[in-house]
């Protein structure tokens, strides 16, 4: 006795689209994420600064440990920077995806 095939319902878009305007205080709010990526990238450039004067330090007074968590730092701050300044296209990219699938 071969089995029942299920019932197969059409993927239908349910019409729902992104809305800039829909919720009150939305302005303010970007302002505040910008004002976060802002301080996000000052934080960033000290750390980058910490993290450079740490790594000559220890390579100019032979301390290879002091040295490599300077290098650490540097790129660890870099990484950041370059994550805080692509999040707009990187949440832009992951959402026009998303609405292909």
């Amino acid at each position: 006795m071969p089995l029942p095939t299920p019932l197969l319902l059409p993927l239908e878009d349910p019409g729902i689209i992104s809305n800039g305007s829909g919720l009150p205080g939305l302005a303010q709010l970007r302002q505040i994420v910008g004002a976060l990526l802002t301080f996000g990238l000052v934080a960033c450039v000290a750390a980058l600064v910490i993290a450079a004067v740490v790594w000559g330090f220890g390579s100019n007074s032979g301390n290879p440990h002091l040295a490599g968590r300077g290098k650490s730092g540097v790129l660890v701050a870099a990484g950041a920077a370059l994550l805080i300044g692509a999040a707009n296209a990187i949440v832009t990219f992951f959402s026009n995806v998303g609405a292909t699938i």
